[in-house]
């Protein structure tokens, strides 16, 4: 997979379409960037999975419980509240476990190495509480997650799984959580023009590198972060 570095910038809070149009171009490009599945050997498709698995298992709720504790707005507030009963209600953890074991793929020591600097980076990102930059990540995350399901459905079926559960469930229900956090972010955004200062995209640069990893583990560190 290639990586698409482009220059780190700060972007105004106004308007929040232009916002929102950054995060899908951004969608757009690291979909595009993602290997051709056909051409993925049992192990790298193991790994991905695994990967996969040992970020999102143990560390989307706190992801989303940080945009949670960041938010002032009672209408960001409920939306991202539902979003969390959902997750735990379901125990999409539990959802995800299962869709691993199925294909094969349970992370190993290994694999929770692999991603461990770029993890360690957002959940130090998400621990700062800023709520703007932090709304945004969660739309990005949620947004890609919901057309990166075809492909990990796709590598997960070439392993020998029939449990589709998880990609079937988060292939829909993301779209709706997409949305969602993009009317969050237009509540927050009226309630936090400080944040106008920040670099908006610092989480989704962040995540975006820590994807990239997910999907290739090899991939070369050279200080430079994407951008939306």
């Amino acid at each position: 997979m290639n990586t698409t570095t482009l220059n780190p910038q700060t972007t105004s809070l106004s308007p929040g379409t232009s916002i929102q149009q950054q995060v899908n171009e951004s969608i757009s490009n690291l979909l595009a960037s993602l290997p051709d599945p056909e051409k993925l050997s049992a192990e790298q498709r193991r790994g991905i999975i695994a990967r996969y698995t040992s970020v999102l298992e143990g560390n989307f709720i706190y992801w989303m419980t940080g945009a949670y504790l960041s938010v002032r707005s009672e209408e960001a507030r409920s939306i991202i509240l539902d979003n969390l009963h959902e997750e735990v209600r379901d125990s999409h953890p539990a959802m995800l476990r299962r869709f691993a074991l199925a294909a094969h793929a349970a992370p190993t020591d290994s694999d929770a190495l692999a991603v461990y600097r770029d993890l360690t980076n957002v959940r130090l990102f998400v621990g700062r509480l800023s709520t703007v930059p932090l709304v945004i990540t969660m739309a990005f995350f949620e947004g890609f997650i919901q057309k990166f399901m075809s492909f990990l459905a796709g590598i997960a079926v070439a392993q020998g799984s029939k449990e589709m559960e998880y990609t079937d469930v988060h292939g829909v229900c993301d779209v709706a959580h997409t949305a969602g956090l993009f009317r969050a972010l237009d509540a927050e955004i009226a309630l936090n023009s400080s944040d106008s200062d920040n670099n908006l995209f610092e989480g989704v640069q962040l995540l975006r590198k820590l994807i990239e990893r997910i999907v290739n583990p090899d991939m070369v560190s050279n200080g430079t972060h994407a951008t939306a």
